[in-house]
């Protein structure tokens, strides 16, 4: 599990992101790269990771479901998740 400063790190980010998006966007699109470079590092969307929802892991996390491998692969085992399960065969 991801330690919980990480985890508030990344919604720390994506809270900047979301604040900066519409400036970041009229900059670029002046082409006013002096001003967009003042910016905080933060507001760059490129800078936050995908995070697993339920356990903050960065490493193998699927989009499509928004949680890691591990997770994903226990909850589909458990039945948790709709229309997925495990194969065999």
């Amino acid at each position: 599990m991801a330690t919980k400063a990480w985890i508030s790190k990344q919604k720390r980010r994506e809270a900047i992101v979301k604040k900066y998006a519409e400036i970041r966007r009229q900059l670029k699109k002046e082409k006013n790269f002096a001003a967009l470079a003042r910016l905080p590092r933060d507001s760059s969307p490129t800078r936050s990771h995908n995070r697993c929802q339920l356990t903050g892991r960065s490493r193998g996390v699927l989009r499509k479901f928004k949680i890691s491998r591990i997770m994903l692969r226990e909850l589909a085992a458990a039945g948790k998740i709709p229309g997925l399960r495990k194969a065999s065969w």
